[in-house]
């Protein structure tokens, strides 16, 4: 009887040996004339405990982890095809408390699934959404998305089927899906662990999309520094074409839709979607004025929906199951699921899809055990390098959009980027800062002259110079920057800098007094 064994081929495996591990089990099977079968499936998220290795016992997988290429002769030797004992071994998955706890809709096959297996994908529920979709009106399929609630999973949180509708009702023409995958945000990694995962699940999503709005043509925007997420998309829709999922009648409706993929060149400013636009028509990556909007002349000036990647991948769920299934989840205006990416000085880092109004205290705590260094928990940054910085007072506050607006934070990707109390906040913000200047695209002065002066002026403060001017020249930056900047780039970097003030004003305190005092 072949046995069935599953090593991640997600980047975060890979990068701490998951290949030579299952070149290590190859190894040991033909040694001890043993019949399995080598599943690379996408990483079921659990990050620590990479390279994570599970068996198919009796129709149950059991999970043995973190594992590498030295473990593995032990593990034979305990049975470990039989779901033995080990030091590594961990029980079944799914009733690990990290997945038990999850409500897995947009991952739900991440993990499980052989990513490039169009069979297993359909026997867990693929290409059902799609094939409703087939059935339906385009209206439908827009008013199926608008009544779901799904909000754009990139950080601004736009309602995606109002996005849809004003493509769609655009006269007919070459119309436009892109999808921006150029997740540059410090602490996340969803949309990678997705591409690599399930990327048949993307496809889908774009797939629904293009019928929704009549778009011919789709574009998958990926940065240059996941080249495995590049490499496993773009077989997959060689597959897809193969199968005749893609390309001139799309299964069988008569209506045509393509699928290709562009490298970002790692800009930053690219994730913002006026400025992906330029960089897929081959210009450098720059914001663009508005109006108009992209959905009305967007990609080479013609009508195009831009969204997440997890927007786009949430859509098949949605039209599988219908828009009621997917609002029994979250609440008030953030309905569904979100993936949250805990990182950072945390002992349990990973990806967690909870319904809105999870509190950061459980994703922290409960789910990413507190700090790895275990020292006390100072600080978390929300949403990526523009986000805002929380203190311990708001961990028990829900993560949903409008409950975090309130209290001058956002979600922005789902990232959680984790500080113990040895942070130096007046030092995040110097960084902030920094990190504008690098990245901003240059077009508009506040953010271009304002980062500069801003880390400038943080310099001067952790040098004790002049302190309390200094902070109300920073102060004022950020406000022109809020006010004047044409993106989120210059718009948002004043979020971490003036949280970090307010939150923790004893780190700017860098007077000669309050440094005796130390």
């Amino acid at each position: 009887m072949t046995i069935t064994v599953y090593v991640p081929c997600d980047s975060a495996a890979l990068s701490v040996g998951a290949d030579d591990v299952a070149a290590a089990i190859h190894e040991q099977a033909d040694m001890r004339g043993l019949d399995i079968q080598i599943i690379r499936n996408g990483s079921r998220g659990m990050c620590w405990l990479e390279p994570l290795v599970e068996v198919l016992h009796d129709g149950v997988r059991y999970a043995y982890g973190p594992v590498t290429g030295a473990d593995v002769p032990g593990l034979f030797d305990a049975g470990f095809l039989q779901a033995g004992r080990h030091d590594l071994a961990l029980g079944p998955t799914d009733a690990l408390d990290w997945l038990a706890n999850q409500e897995r809709l947009t991952f739900a096959r991440v993990g499980v699934i052989d990513p490039l297996n169009l069979a297993d994908y359909q026997e867990h529920g693929g290409l059902v959404g799609l094939h409703r979709a087939i059935a339906m009106q385009r209206s439908e399929i827009v008013a199926e998305v608008t009544d779901s609630g799904l909000r754009g999973r990139g950080g601004a949180g736009f309602p995606t089927g109002i996005k849809w509708k004003t493509v769609s009702d655009l006269p007919d023409g070459q119309k436009y899906i892109c999808c921006n995958a150029d997740e540059g945000d410090s602490g996340t990694f969803a949309d990678r662990m997705l591409m690599e995962g399930d990327p048949f699940c993307l496809l889908e999503g774009m797939a629904i999309a293009g019928l929704a709005v009549g778009a011919s043509e789709g574009y998958v925007y990926i940065r240059s520094e996941y080249p495995h997420a590049i490499a496993t998309m773009k077989q997959a829709i060689r597959i897809w074409e193969d199968a005749g999922l893609l390309g001139p009648d799309v299964a069988g409706s008569g209506r045509p839709f393509r699928i290709k993929v562009r490298r970002g060149a790692g800009a930053y400013i690219c994730g913002e979607e006026s400025s992906m636009l330029e960089s897929m028509e081959g210009k450098r990556g720059t914001v663009r004025s508005k109006p108009p909007i992209p959905a009305v002349a967007g990609l080479f000036g013609m009508p195009t929906v831009v969204n997440n990647v997890l927007s786009l991948a949430t859509v098949p769920v949605i039209l599988a199951k219908d828009a009621s299934f997917y609002k029994e989840y979250g609440m008030g205006r953030s309905l569904g699921t979100q993936a949250f990416q805990i990182a950072g000085n945390v002992k349990r880092g990973g990806l967690v899809e909870k319904a809105f109004g999870v509190s950061l205290r459980e994703l922290i705590e409960d789910f990413g055990g507190g700090t790895a260094s275990g020292r006390p928990f100072r600080s978390a940054q929300l949403g990526g390098p523009l986000g805002a910085y929380i203190g311990e007072e708001h961990l028990d506050l829900p993560m949903d959009y409008e409950g975090l607006a309130a209290n001058s934070a956002m979600l922005g990707h789902g990232g959680i980027v984790v500080f113990d109390d040895t942070v130096d906040m007046a030092e995040m913000a110097r960084f902030a800062f920094e990190f504008c200047q690098i990245e901003s695209c240059g077009k508009c002065t506040p953010c271009r002259i304002g980062a500069v002066r801003g880390k400038e002026s943080i310099e001067k403060i952790l040098r004790g110079e002049e302190v309390a001017r200094n902070i109300a020249l920073v102060e004022d930056l950020c406000e022109v920057m809020t006010d004047g900047s044409l993106c989120a780039m210059g718009g948002l970097t004043p979020m971490p800098v003036l949280s970090a003030i307010r939150l923790f004003p004893e780190d700017f305190d860098r007077t000669p007094a309050a440094a005796a005092a130390e």
